[in-house]
């Protein structure tokens, strides 16, 4: 049976499934809180919808997380940093 952790690119993989499961438990928190607020404010205020500006913010923040996680993992990630010292260290003297 092969050992994983010795896979050249272990470290990397281990970092973006840590990334991952960031992505992952800051979205159900989100769904928790923003239940929460949604039934309090069904509860001690109908009509009144206040909670949306906590929603729409969070999701923004949510959503610039999911794009950081999924789709710019690439883009300025492991890789990038990597090339970018390679490309510093073969410049100096």
């Amino acid at each position: 049976m092969d050992d994983i952790t010795q896979h050249p690119q272990y470290q990397e993989a281990r970092r973006h499934a840590c990334q991952v499961r960031g992505f992952y438990q800051h979205l159900l928190t989100y769904l928790i809180v923003n239940a929460a607020l949604i039934a309090m404010n069904y509860y001690t205020s109908p009509g009144h919808t206040w909670w949306v500006w906590t929603t729409f913010g969070w999701g923004i923040g949510l959503l610039f997380h999911a794009v950081r996680v999924f789709a710019l993992s690439g883009w300025l990630g492991a890789r990038w940093e990597e090339r970018k010292i390679r490309e510093y260290l073969s410049r100096r003297p």
